[in-house]
This record gives C-alpha cells, sequence and structure tokens, in this order.
C-alpha cells in the first residue's frame, strides 16, 4: 500500500496528520461528546466531510470532462450510534450548479454517488443525499 500521511499524537486527544505529497497538515480533535475540546474536525467529522469532498470532486472531474461550467457547496451532518460507538448516518446536502442543464444534473447525481468514498462505506450507514440545482 502506498503511504499517504503521517500521524501523530500531541497530547489531550488532538492528533496532527500531514500529507505526505503537499506537506499540508490538518489537526483532530475528539469531540466534545467523547471526553474531547471540540476545537477542530474529530475523526468522524473528518469521514462525513470525505464523503461531501469525494462527491464534489468526481462531479467536477465529470463535469470537466464535458466541458460544463460547474459549481458546488455542500454542508455536511452526522449522527453518531453507541454499541460499539459509530457513525450511523451522514447527510450531505448540495447546493449545485451547471451549464449542461438537467440532462447534465442528473449525470453528475449519479456520479456523486457513486464516488469512491461513498462506495467504500459501509452498506448499513445511511447516506442521506439531496442535491438541489440553480
Amino acid at each position: 500500500m502506498k503511504e499517504i500521511a503521517h500521524v501523530k499524537y500531541l497530547g489531550h486527544l488532538r492528533t496532527e496528520a500531514t500529507h505526505l505529497a503537499s506537506r499540508n497538515t490538518l489537526i483532530n480533535d475528539a469531540p466534545t461528546d467523547n471526553k474531547g475540546k471540540g476545537e477542530a474536525f474529530s475523526p468522524t467529522d473528518m469521514v462525513a466531510t470525505a464523503l461531501a469532498t469525494c462527491m464534489i470532486t468526481v462531479m467536477g472531474i465529470r463535469a470537466q470532462e464535458e466541458s460544463w461550467d460547474f459549481e458546488a457547496r455542500a454542508s455536511v451532518g452526522k449522527e453518531m450510534a453507541s454499541g460499539p460507538r459509530r457513525i450511523s448516518g451522514i447527510a450531505v446536502k448540495l447546493k449545485c450548479q451547471v451549464s449542461g442543464g438537467a440532462l447534465a444534473a442528473q449525470v453528475l447525481e449519479k456520479v456523486a454517488k457513486a464516488c469512491p468514498v461513498a462506495q467504500s462505506l459501509h452498506p448499513d450507514l445511511v447516506q442521506e443525499l439531496i442535491f438541489e440545482w440553480d
């Protein structure tokens, strides 16, 4: 497997992850409902956010291939469950614009739903995906 990141424990339930190719870093904190400060994304926040960023990325790739103008933004929510503690649901609400009309929107929704992160999540994890097109 290709090594992509290094993660260091900084203490106080905080980690720093460094992306090896770019040297960009990000901080993760334990959430307030699990003994943390909640001052940064939690690991489960990152998983939920990864779904949205993956969806928008693959939509952008397809739009670029088709020469469509494309804009998107998303709001992300998650629901946690216990026994074992895990993400039980992720909600992604996307607001998008595309120059290719209704057919382009339909194509991009299909692409988004099949993004690598969506395909990697456990089938029991509810993915609530809402698309709004301007």
